[in-house]
């Protein structure tokens, strides 16, 4: 740097309080064009949706969640053993619903997850 910076630098606090002003109008001025433009983005939006536009209950009510046990469908062998099947031969669903629908539960005395720190299931 040369020794005019050095003495611009070293100048009364004057005119370090009117650079630093300056800059903060320039910040300023910068956040206001900022906070115009993002209001011309939101008047080119189109409008909020009012209460009546929102989804409602149906008439019958609150749909409630319905769980039942499911057991997979096996894959019946062809004559031969072979348990190829073609595409058209199975049905929409890789599942049925099963003839035990009670909840299963951890046995008693089992861990309920791996590294609880439960005896393990004997």
């Amino acid at each position: 740097m040369s020794t005019a910076t050095y003495e611009l630098l070293a100048a009364p606090d004057a005119v370090n309080v009117t650079v630093a002003f300056i800059i903060g109008l320039v910040v300023a001025g910068a956040l206001i064009g900022a906070v115009r433009i993002g209001m011309r983005v939101m008047d080119r939006e189109s409008d909020r949706p009012r209460a009546e536009d929102q989804p409602h209950l149906p008439a019958t009510g609150a749909v409630h969640e319905e769980r039942e046990m499911r057991e997979p469908d096996e894959i019946p062998l062809n004559q031969d053993g072979s348990p190829r099947l073609m595409p058209y031969e199975l049905h929409h669903s890789g599942s049925r619903r099963g003839e035990d629908q009670r909840r299963k539960r951890w046995l008693p005395g089992s861990s309920g997850a791996f590294g609880s720190g439960g005896s393990g299931h004997h």
